[in-house]
C-alpha cells in the first residue's frame, strides 16, 4: 500500500528525460537520479567520453539512458538531438537544464576588479547560463508544447537571490534564469496546456570542477571563502550532489502537478540565514 502511494506521487516510469550538462558533477547526479526513479534519460553534453561514463553509471544501477552529444549554444545541434530523442521514443517528458557555470576570466579577484572584467568573458558566462537555458527550452520545449504535456526544470543558484562577491556575470545570468522560469511557466500553461510546467532548483554551495579551487585548497581544506560560506550555511557543510535528487524527482513527478513557476532552494539553509 505504501509503495503504491509513493509511486503515485514520485514514480517516473515510462517518461523520457533530457538532461543538459549531464556530464557535470550535478548534471550527472541528476541524470542518475531520474533514471533510478524510472525515467529513460538522454545525457546531453559536449564530451562523448564523459557522457558515456554517466550512461555507464546509469546502466550499472539498472537504469536506462544513452549519451546525446550537443552544445547548448548551437541550435542546430540541439535540434538534431531533439530529432534523435523523438525518433527513439516519440516524446520528451522532462527537460533538466543543467548546463551552466562560471569562468575564471569573469570572476573578480585581488588582481582584477569589476571594471577590468573582459567583455568576452562576461558574455561567455551570460550566454552559457542564460542563452543555453533559453535555447534548450525553445528546442525541447517545442516538442512538449506539441504533445501538450511535460515539465522543465531550470537550474538556478544562490547567486541569483543573494548577490555574492566576485561572480557578477554568473549571478546576473542566474537571476535572469529565475525570471525566465516564471515567465515561461505562465506562457506555456496558458498558451498551450495546463499540463506543461516550468520550475527551477536553486542549489546552494556544492563542490564542482569550476569552484573547487575557490572553496578548497590543495590539501582539501577550506579556503577563507569556503570557510565563510560554511559559516553562513546553518547545516555547516557543502551540498552533496545527491541532496538535489528528492527535490528534482518531486518536481518532475505527478505529486507536483499543481506546482508551477517556482524556485526551490536546496541550500542547507543558506538563503534563510541572516548572518547573525
Amino acid at each position: 500500500m505504501m509503495g503504491e502511494f509513493l509511486s503515485s506521487l514520485f514514480a517516473l516510469d515510462g517518461q523520457v528525460a533530457v538532461v543538459t550538462g549531464g556530464t557535470g558533477v550535478l548534471g550527472s547526479a541528476m541524470a542518475r537520479g531520474l533514471a533510478q526513479a524510472g525515467a529513460t534519460v538522454a545525457v546531453l553534453g559536449r564530451d562523448e567520453a564523459r557522457a558515456a561514463a554517466t550512461v555507464a553509471a546509469i546502466r550499472d544501477a539498472d537504469g536506462d539512458g544513452w549519451p546525446l552529444l550537443a552544445d547548448v549554444l548551437e541550435r542546430s545541434e540541439l535540434e538534431a538531438a531533439r530529432t534523435e530523442v523523438l525518433q527513439r521514443h516519440g516524446r520528451i517528458d522532462i527537460l533538466v537544464n543543467g548546463a551552466g557555470g562560471n569562468r575564471p576570466g569573469a570572476t573578480v579577484s585581488q588582481d582584477v576588479d569589476f571594471f577590468q572584467l573582459p567583455q568576452q568573458e562576461l558574455e561567455a558566462v551570460v550566454s552559457l547560463n542564460l542563452m543555453g537555458t533559453i535555447l534548450s527550452c525553445q528546442v525541447f520545449g517545442q516538442a512538449m508544447a506539441r504533445q501538450e504535456r511535460g515539465t522543465i526544470i531550470n537550474i538556478s543558484s544562490m547567486t541569483a537571490q543573494k548577490p555574492l562577491t566576485r561572480v557578477a556575470g554568473y549571478g546576473a545570468a542566474k537571476a535572469a534564469v529565475e525570471n525566465l522560469t516564471a515567465w515561461l511557466a505562465e506562457y506555456l500553461t496558458r498558451t498551450y496546456s495546463p499540463e506543461l510546467r516550468v520550475n527551477a532548483i536553486a542549489p546552494g554551495f556544492f563542490i564542482g570542477e569550476q569552484n573547487r579551487r575557490l572553496l578548497l585548497d590543495e590539501n582539501g581544506e577550506l579556503t577563507p571563502r569556503g570557510r565563510t560560506i560554511v559559516e553562513h550555511t546553518p547545516m555547516q557543510r557543502f551540498g552533496n550532489p545527491d541532496d538535489l535528487l528528492s527535490t528534482l524527482i518531486w518536481l518532475c513527478g505527478p505529486g507536483a502537478r499543481f506546482v508551477n513557476g517556482v524556485v526551490i532552494p536546496v541550500d542547507g539553509g543558506f538563503s534563510a540565514f541572516g548572518g547573525v
